[in-house]
């Protein structure tokens, strides 16, 4: 991921998602290379595979919202990263939430 290569980040992933595919931190790459690569359901399922055993992983939920963000659903998107910031204040968090904010004014979903 470092090397912003995503997809080879994936590949990488591909025997440990097999092997452990419901170890968060697992999913967590995953769902960081999935939203990097633009495959937006996938990175959605893997990042709400986190939050579901850790409700309190504001990162996996910060790249939550931002790809429901990239999908248009911005009411959705919002709660997601409140709740992010609530849990870990932070500047990149509260940008994005005055992006998808912005956006919901203007009429968003």
């Amino acid at each position: 991921m470092k090397r912003r290569r995503p997809l080879d980040a994936l590949k990488a992933l591909e025997p440990v998602l097999e092997a452990e595919p419901d170890k968060p931190s697992v999913q967590l790459l995953a769902g960081r290379a999935y939203f990097h690569s633009a495959q937006l359901r996938r990175a959605e399922h893997a990042l709400s595979k986190v939050i579901e055993h850790d409700p309190s992983d504001h990162y996996a939920r910060f790249v939550l919202g931002k790809t429901l963000q990239r999908l248009g659903r911005f009411a959705e998107a919002l709660g997601q990263l409140r709740m992010a910031s609530a849990m870990h204040p932070q500047a990149e968090y509260q940008d994005a939430i005055g992006e998808v904010s912005a956006r919901l004014a203007l009429g968003g979903n």
